[in-house]
């Protein structure tokens, strides 16, 4: 016997359905008929195994279209997208009607916000619980990325979750039809809660927003013509919360809600749910923001950004090559700096790979000095840009008193809406950022600019960052790589590694063919993330050396000792080694005493 045909792209939720109701016939072993939907209790029956098959075993996942602001206007509610994009709020569980009986028949609304089916008025239900994720494009997303196609099929399923419907625009056939059916948590402690709505309208329906609120809003706002702004609310299903944290960025694929044009029905306060509308997202209307129900998500990481390369399982002969193409890259964008290439080539390999209450393991933030305003333009764009080319995400901040006086660096809850507004210092894990403190001028900083300056050095120093709860401050653990052009040493930023830039000569516009950045984008991409470990013999001789190093110069301390590992490290990792050798250890003190004579 054949089974039912699923139409998983133009209608998801008749996959939700009909399976939904195949579970429901199916004879249980432990429940019977009438505990069959407690039983559930929202979790999969079987419905994500459907797309799971569909889309990785079956390449349905190529056919899936993405989300993003430029084919907003072109995708159909209720059909299956891709939406890529970092967490940057969190607003805890809302619950949900989850089932109900009509009749004799037990149905379905897991993965819709308003109901297929006329619901009884009085009839049994089941409230079950998703979680909401207010997603964003990930700040400093390079344009490359937004065109590689990347449908590499090695997925990791994280949580099963499902699917939306908010209801193809259809004029109500009964008191019962398009009805919402959903309750926040937190919504029903809120002092609005209970307060009587508009007559014409249900509060998370509201076709505008008020400059009030758009002004808390904020970056990023939720007007989905602006590139700069878009965002979308992701309703997440079965997932542990362990699995879903601020700043990371997910792949969610579910069914796709937005209404620009959202028809309100004057009659709303006639449904049986009325008194479970909540009126916490107001300022996030599904006429202004998409919803998507999670079916599936991964995590995803910088080489989740970067097609596949060829002959990866030919790592180590292929690494060396790419390194000098690399590198040779890299000087010519330096005016002939070898010195400096080097340098940042190890920082662009950096990552913090441990932390303990005094250190952080891994990160090799570096400090270019010797730059004017006039070779910052040069050079400094060129390596900027070249950075862009490079990595996934990347962000440039132009250290100014006028930008740190009056620049929102820091991320604060606004209490009012219950939301968490941005600062340019909300990142995504991985994400470069550049300062060029060139422009910096004297000038008076005021509180702002003070603290803006505090929270850099605090970044650069433990890889954290403050977040304002208006009550208190809480500090989130972050991975940014920071790179410092000034004129001389940093006093705002201190970095691990300060380097004299020497430029001998001026090459514009370097320029790179399409497969070199293909080949150095997997390259940084693969061996950030490589494992590394040390073996006790070249541990001994590294120990005894510093020990050397620590008596000949007083001034060297802990600082020095472990920017020297960092630095062996990458340099291992730089050709495509997980563990250090004499011969990469030799390559260590020569980069150190190189260096060591510019500073003097």
């Amino acid at each position: 016997m054949v089974g039912p045909m699923y139409d998983f792209l133009q209608n998801p939720l008749g996959a939700v359905h009909l399976s939904f109701e195949k579970a429901m016939e199916a004879p249980p072993p432990l429940t019977s008929a009438a505990d069959r939907p407690a039983a559930f209790n929202g979790k999969d029956w079987g419905a994500v195994d459907l797309f799971n098959k569909f889309l990785f075993e079956e390449d349905g996942l190529a056919k899936v279209p993405i989300l993003e602001p430029s084919s907003i206007h072109l995708l159909k509610p209720n059909t299956l997208v891709r939406f890529r994009g970092m967490v940057q709020d969190m607003f805890g569980n809302e619950l949900y009607v989850g089932t109900f009986k009509d009749g004799s028949t037990w149905r379905t609304n897991k993965f819709a916000d308003v109901a297929s089916f006329p619901m009884p008025s009085t009839c049994e239900t089941q409230l079950w619980e998703r979680r909401l994720v207010h997603c964003i494009p990930v700040p400093g997303q390079n344009s490359w990325t937004l065109l590689e196609s990347n449908t590499n099929q090695n997925y990791r399923t994280i949580r099963d979750d499902g699917t939306t419907q908010h209801g193809d625009k259809r004029q109500r056939d009964g008191d019962f039809d398009n009805m919402d059916l959903n309750v926040s948590n937190h919504a029903r402690e809120s002092p609005s809660y209970n307060k009587k709505q508009k007559e014409d309208e249900y509060p998370c329906q509201s076709s505008h927003l008020s400059e009030d609120t758009m002004s808390q809003v904020s970056e990023p706002s939720s007007v989905v013509d602006d590139k700069t702004s878009f965002s979308c609310l992701v309703k997440v299903y079965d997932m542990p919360e362990s699995n879903l944290k601020l700043n990371d960025v997910f792949e969610f694929i579910g069914i796709y809600t937005f209404d620009p044009q959202l028809a309100v029905h004057k009659d709303a306060n006639d449904d049986p749910m009325y008194d479970l509308m909540e009126d916490v997202l107001d300022h996030l209307p599904p006429s202004k923001v998409p919803r998507l129900h999670c079916l599936i998500c991964r995590k995803l990481g910088a080489q989740d950004f970067i097609p596949k390369f060829p002959g990866v399982e030919s790592l180590p002969s292929m690494v060396r090559g790419i390194r000098e193409s690399l590198l040779g890259h890299l000087t010519q964008v330096l005016g002939n700096d070898g010195l400096a290439a080097q340098c940042v080539l190890l920082h662009l390999l950096s990552k913090l790979r441990a932390r303990s209450d005094w250190l952080t393991v891994g990160n090799l933030s570096l400090n270019l000095t010797s730059f004017t305003r006039e070779s910052a333009s040069i050079f400094g764009d060129q390596l900027i840009k070249t950075i862009q080319s490079l990595l996934p995400f990347s962000q440039a901040l132009p250290l100014t008193v006028e930008y740190l006086n009056t620049g929102t660096l820091q991320p604060r809850k606004n209490n009012q809406t219950g939301r968490l507004v941005s600062g340019a210092l909300q990142l995504a894990q991985g994400t470069h950022l550049t300062m060029d403190e060139t422009y910096l001028q004297a000038g008076e900083l005021n509180s702002n600019g003070v603290e803006n300056v505090r929270l850099l050095k605090h970044l650069m120093d433990w890889q954290k960052v403050e977040y304002d709860f208006e009550y208190y401050k809480l500090e989130m653990a972050a991975d940014i790589q920071m790179l410092i052009l000034s004129e001389g040493k940093s006093n705002i930023l201190p970095a691990d590694l300060v380097l004299p830039f020497r430029p001998t000569t001026v090459t514009c516009n370097v320029t790179a063919s399409a497969e070199q950045l293909k080949a150095w984008r997997w390259y940084l991409a693969t061996l950030r993330s490589l494992p590394y470990s040390n073996g006790p013999e070249i541990l001994e001789t590294v120990q005894d050396e510093m020990v050397v190093a620590m008596k000949e110069d007083q001034t060297v301390g802990s600082t020095d000792l472990n920017r020297w590992l960092t630095m062996a490290q990458l340099v291992s990792a730089s050709f495509g080694e997980n563990s250090l050798s004499l011969e990469r250890w030799q390559l260590v003190k020569e980069l150190e005493r190189l260096r060591k004579e510019r500073l003097k």
